[in-house]
């Protein structure tokens, strides 16, 4: 059986109430001004996590040209998203805190802190010793600001796509057995259980956790679109003084919030297989295939062990440049090659100017 390929982090949803709102914020602020896609339909396929039933909703698609994942922003257009019926805290169960790549954390912050974006703490030193920052946006979703030297295209602004995820876990070694095991996160940056003062600002941050940060080897990613998604890295947070409470329970996908984490993957069939070997059967498949218009392809999802969504898509056709009507289709191309810088880099021609 030929191994499947996961390229790298695609995106990472976030539920909103206002779709083109939210995303003029996130082009503002992070410089996410390609469209994917932007489109209105039916969710129809996701009933396990949507009450049962098809539900209406407006997504965009929105990448960085600089390098790492994009955006989905996801609004509910049948009914009124939900938000969590408490705070949530650090350590609770689910995407806490999406991470953002940046070149300089300091003119990252230096510019968010001119754009009057509420920071949450100044730059401050990880348990890694590397420098990063936190802020909320106007939605109630934290963000980590953390360096990087992975970068795909310069255009001369300090930050790129999502770099990661922060994500609450009840067991970390537990959790390990999909995060590094299935989705290749095997590198320990560092693995610590105390109490962090690069947290006390946050809700619940002056608990005692224990803290793994994962990064994968840089060769073990392949793939179309490899080379403009980076390198990432996920971080398990454990409440040791606490229990954690699920972050989206009694809400359905698509409310407000992080709603999943999605990656970028090939040969979906051996996916599926090798999945279900490791205990982490697919709870939805869109096979055969899926078609948003703009673009199209295979998705599906699997839970990490606490309920938490992950997301794969095999992408068969992309737009490369909307205004001539070019459309790629990728599945006659070898899964393991990358795409030609050249070529991606025309994607910065559909950018959307503030």
């Amino acid at each position: 059986m030929k191994k499947p390929i996961i390229s790298g982090i695609q995106q990472i949803g976030i539920g909103v109430s206002q779709v083109y709102e939210a995303w003029k914020w996130y082009r503002q602020h992070f410089g996410m001004d390609i469209p994917m896609f932007d489109e209105a339909a039916e969710a129809a396929l996701m009933l396990p996590y949507t009450g049962g039933e098809p539900r209406s909703r407006h997504a965009i698609l929105a990448l960085n040209i600089q390098g790492g994942g994009g955006m989905e922003i996801w609004q509910y257009t049948s009914r009124t998203p939900v938000a969590a019926s408490f705070t949530p805290q650090l350590g609770d169960l689910g995407i806490h805190i999406a991470k953002i790549k940046s070149k300089d954390v300091k003119l990252s912050y230096q510019f968010l802190k001119q754009k009057n974006a509420n920071l949450l703490t100044e730059v401050i030193s990880s348990p890694e010793g590397a420098p990063h920052f936190f802020l909320k946006d106007p939605y109630g979703n934290i963000f980590e600001v953390v360096s990087s030297n992975d970068w795909f295209k310069n255009t001369g602004i300090s930050t790129g796509g999502m770099y990661g995820c922060i994500i609450g876990v009840s067991d970390i070694d537990q959790s390990l057995k999909l995060y590094s095991e299935v989705l290749g996160y095997d590198q320990v940056v560092y693995d610590k259980t105390d109490k962090f003062d690069d947290l006390n600002a946050l809700e619940g941050g002056n608990g005692k956790f224990r803290r793994i940060l994962l990064r994968h080897k840089k060769e073990s990613r392949k793939g179309a679109f490899s080379r403009m998604l980076g390198q990432s890295e996920i971080e398990l947070i454990e409440a040791k003084d606490r229990k954690g409470k699920k972050i989206f329970e009694n809400r359905l996908w698509g409310d407000l919030g992080y709603i999943h984490l999605c990656f970028d993957v090939n040969r979906m069939s051996e996916l599926k297989e090798f999945c279900q070997s490791k205990g982490f059967p697919f709870t939805v498949d869109s096979n055969p295939g899926f078609d948003m218009g703009e673009a199209a392809g295979h998705f599906s999802y699997i839970e990490d062990p606490d309920g938490t969504l992950i997301e794969f898509v095999e992408a068969h056709r992309i737009p490369i440049m909307k205004k001539i009507n070019w459309y790629l289709d990728l599945r006659s191309r070898d899964p393991e090659k990358p795409l030609p810088n050249w070529m991606l880099k025309t994607l910065a021609l559909n950018r959307v100017k503030n």
